[in-house]
This record gives C-alpha cells, structure tokens and sequence, in this order.
C-alpha cells in the first residue's frame, strides 16, 4: 500500500540522517512523525520511527547516567585523600580554596557546590587531595557520594562556630550512618557489617566572635573526646596552618626517604607508607625484590644514631632516610 509521503517528510528525513547528536535525531525523526499521513499504508513505517525514538533515548538516558556517575567519581591523587563533609553554608568551599589551588565557586547563599570539588594541598614536599563534597541535606541519599566517604582516608567535618556546632554535628553523623559511614564515636566492635569506621577531625570555622572556652567545653562533650578538633577564622586567616599539620597527622602517613650506600639521600620524592610501616614495608612498596632479598638496613633520623643497623620489623618515623643492602 502507498505510503503518499509529502516533500517535506523527506526533507526531515534528510536532517535526521546528517543529525550529529541524539537530541538532534530524536527532534528529527518527532517531526517526521508529525508530519507523516496517518493511514494504513504509513502504519509499518510509523511503528520503526517509534522505535527508533524508543532506542534513542534508552541511549541518550544511558549516556546521561554514565556522564553523571563520572561527575562524582573522583580517583585518589596524591598521598592521601581527604573529604571535606558539612551543611549549607559552613565555609567548606572557602576552606578548599585557602587549602589548595582550585577556584571552587563561593557565595553566600546554601548549596553553591553541586557536584565534587577537587584541590591538591601542598604539605612540605608531598600533595594532600582535599575534595569538597556538596553539602549535606535532605537530598543527599539521592546522590552517589557515600562510595566517596567510605573510600577517603580521612573526612574533615566542618562546622559552623558561630551557630550550634553540636547540632550540626549530630545531623551529619546520622546522614554518613544512613550510608553506613561512622566516626571514631561508635566503636569498632558496634560497626554494623558493611560499615567502615572513618578517620575524622573537625574544623570549627567561623570562631571570631565565639566564646572559645565554651566551644571547648561544648565539642569535648560533643566528641567524648574521640574526635580531634580544630576552630579556624577563614575570614581572618587565622588557624590555617596549623590546620594543615593536622590534616598531615589525620591522613596517617609518613614520608620516608632512601639512599643508595655511598651517595647523598634522594629528598626530593619521599615513600609515602601508612603510619606503623616497617622496613619490610618499604621494602615492598619499592620492589618485591629488595624485599625478598634484603640483607640488612640503615637508618638515619629515628634510629639511635645515623647510619643504625636495624632488624627487618623496625618502624619507620616520618622523615626517616633509609638504606636498604640487598
């Protein structure tokens, strides 16, 4: 049966077979439809654009899922990776920005940060990754940022000094319990299966006019001192520094260095460990061959003396210079 398709179906058709994207083919093949007959002869032919629209926006859906979960995907970088986790309007973009070199956007007003923010914060010769996720809320089961809390080394919890930082602290534990993320206030043994226990420290940001033996009476009871905490002044600069010796200590790592026998120390690029790594340790982070056939070791730094001879399970001290004699 004839189809008695018009010129102008055909110039439609023309435009859905140069379209580049699928929301230009989607367009295109919508107004083919709309400007087919509708009669028997056009029924086969309307049924295959159907489908056709059908298969492109399973696609375009899925591509939109795929680009979403990459927003908030964000790979470790650095030598360690620390979240930054608190509600609207805390400081946590401004923090991010006088930690690292991004540019987050910053206003005054809830919910600027969208989607994950990334920084790299220069600490003596190694990089911290400092990553600012949205703020906390009634929206926040909805998005895929629990994967980040659980896989971060350590969270920073920021809080606002000059409100009710104990309250706040409260709704932020049991927003991470809902995606079965804890703080050093549950112990170990209460973790539910499934659950990680996370290293945490909080920032009391916006202090200037706090009353700060208050605040210390308040986060000790607020903490049971099982949380470190830390007030900083974002506005007037003040706490930074300090801020960032913390973070270093929070991360759990040391920075060890080595030497070959006979030459100067490499003390440009550091073996990041975890705190408590032996020498064995190091000896594996470098090459499964120094380990398995390691004779003995000298350190410089911790040890007695330069140069010590030390056994195999020797822990290592931040700042360490070590060398290995296979």
């Amino acid at each position: 049966m004839p189809t008695n398709l018009p010129p102008n179906y055909f110039a439609a058709e023309r435009v859905y077979k140069e379209a580049k994207t699928i929301p230009e083919k989607i367009a295109s093949l919508e107004e083919m439809l709309a400007i087919m007959p509708h009669h028997k002869g056009t029924d086969k032919l309307r049924a295959g654009l159907n489908r056709k629209i059908s298969q492109l926006k399973l696609q375009q859906e899925s591509t939109r899922k795929t680009r979403h979960a990459s927003v908030f995907s964000v790979e470790k970088q650095g030598a360690a990776q620390v979240i930054l986790v608190g509600m609207p309007n805390t400081g946590k973009s401004t923090l991010l920005s006088k930690l690292t070199n991004a540019t987050p956007e910053i206003a005054n007003y809830p919910y600027t940060t969208s989607v994950p923010t990334i920084g790299m914060m220069p600490y003596l010769d190694i990089q911290i990754q400092i990553v600012d996720l949205p703020p906390l809320g009634d929206d926040i089961r909805k998005l895929p940022f629990y994967n980040l809390l659980r896989n971060a080394d350590a969270h920073l919890v920021v809080l606002d000094g000059s409100g009710d930082p104990e309250l706040e602290l409260k709704l932020i534990m049991e927003e991470l319990a809902e995606g079965r993320v804890f703080s050093p206030l549950v112990r170990e043994e209460d973790v539910p299966v499934g659950g990680v226990r996370k290293k945490m420290m909080v920032v009391l940001n916006k202090c200037e006019n706090a009353d700060s033996a208050k605040l210390k009476t308040d986060m000790e009871e607020a903490t049971g001192g099982l949380i470190d905490y830390i007030p900083v002044s974002l506005k007037e600069k003040k706490g930074l520094e300090d801020l960032k010796n913390r973070i270093f200590e929070l991360a759990g790592i040391i920075r060890v260095y080595t030497k070959v026998p006979h030459q100067k120390a490499d003390l440009d690029e550091p073996y990041v460990l975890p705190r408590g790594s032996t020498v064995m340790d190091l000896a594996r982070d470098i090459h499964r061959d120094f380990a398995e056939n390691l004779k003995f070791t000298r350190v410089w730094g911790s040890a007695r003396f330069d140069g010590q001879s030390v056994q195999r399970d020797y822990v290592l001290q931040d700042g360490d210079i070590v060398e290995l004699h296979i």
